[in-house]
């Protein structure tokens, strides 16, 4: 990725598509080129969450709605310690931002990381493309690095693909770090960080959790050298069909029958750990208004969504698997993705959404005391 900052939003920009389709508009954020997957996200809010979601790290994110950048950027809601989307697509960028938390321009957020967008294109009918074609490899290109339409297109053909990537790691820390239990600790966590989100350890610190948060790579010796009453597999970027080495960290502790936990990426650990297999969408689930029907309890949840791989499991029955009966416990109600996993002899069970929750609804967020009762339950 190369970038300039000067004079942006007066300059001429292209988004080039694999299959040829290109939309023109200008440059947003930094002027240069980026590559990534192009995808969309349907929440009317968040973009700061989103923007710094570990998950979204190779994607071309486009934002539905139609103007962006309304709140400005302040230094609370940040997900991670970056921007980790490749591109961002917008149609009409707010030219002046109001909240009282601002501190500045998303503009100004993404040109100081160095962060290509492209502005005043027509989202609604980019998002119809993807919806009908499917997420795609694509460009963007502004400033020194508009060419030829053919030449930018051979460009963006010769992109890695989204299935078969191996990103969990890149995004993980590389250090572990601990996140205090607020007031009384009850229990402690060791969470496996496979691209988390900030506000996932902030959540379990809210129950007394004292949150021990380790790299992608940590090994079984070390994850029960924490001495934790439950283990939490985060979200992450990817194909989950190149994780091995978190679907056997999975297993061991499924052995141990430790409580666990997982969402997203988590969810997906999990569903290989018990022999399913995973598969990618044609256009995936982004956003915070996903409806999902919790099938232990016949609730349906507005959900807040980022993943374009999904888990390849029976609907209609309980599985028999080597660490017991295993169910799925949450469906989409759009599509009937698998949602949800759970094990029905052992405290293990995982979600494919966020119930963390920022941005987004908060329908969710008793998963984490469900949590809790699973480490109650085996402490007693």
């Amino acid at each position: 990725m190369t970038t300039s900052t000067r004079g942006a939003a007066r300059v001429p920009a292209v988004l080039v598509l694999e299959d040829g389709r290109i939309f023109r508009g200008r440059a947003y954020g930094a002027v240069g080129e980026t590559f990534g997957e192009a995808v969309f996200s349907t929440g009317m809010t968040g973009y700061q969450e989103t923007l710094t979601d570990p998950s979204y790290d190779r994607q071309i994110v486009v934002a539905t709605a139609p103007q962006i950048g309304n709140t400005g950027w302040n230094d609370e809601d940040d997900e991670s310690g970056r921007i980790w989307v490749s591109g961002y697509v917008v149609r009409d960028p707010a030219r002046v931002p109001s909240n009282w938390r601002s501190k500045r321009s998303l503009d100004d957020e993404l040109q100081r990381q160095g962060v290509v967008g492209i502005s005043g294109i027509d989202t609604r009918a980019l998002t119809r493309h993807l919806r009908e074609r499917g997420s795609m490899r694509a460009g963007i290109f502004s400033g020194e690095a508009v060419a030829a339409d053919s030449a930018l297109l051979e460009r963006v053909q010769a992109q890695p693909h989204m299935k078969g990537a191996s990103l969990y790691e890149e995004v993980a820390t590389k250090e572990a770090y601990v996140v205090p239990a607020v007031g009384e600790k009850r229990f402690t966590v060791a969470a496996i960080d496979l691209g988390i989100k900030g506000m996932t350890p902030h959540r379990m610190a809210e129950r007394g959790i004292e949150v021990h948060v380790l790299p992608a790579t940590a090994t079984a010796d070390e994850v029960y050298a924490v001495d934790p009453d439950g283990v939490f597999f985060s979200n992450g970027p990817g194909d989950p069909a190149t994780a091995d080495g978190p679907v056997a960290l999975m297993s061991a502790v499924l052995e141990r029958r430790t409580p666990l936990f997982g969402i997203c990426f988590g969810n997906q650990i999990l569903g290989r750990a018990l022999g399913f297999g995973t598969y990618k969408l044609k256009y995936g689930h982004r956003g915070i208004n996903q409806p999902v029907q919790d099938r232990t309890t016949g609730k349906v949840e507005v959900t807040a969504h980022n993943h374009g791989f999904a888990v390849d499991a029976p609907l209609d029955k309980v599985s028999d698997t080597k660490f017991g009966r295993a169910e799925v416990s949450h469906v989409c109600l759009n599509d009937n993705v698998v949602e949800g996993l759970q094990l029905l002899d052992q405290p293990a069970f995982s979600v494919q959404y966020h119930p963390e929750a920022a941005a987004g609804p908060h329908d969710a967020a008793y998963l984490f005391d469900r949590f809790v009762s699973l480490m109650e339950g085996q402490r007693a």
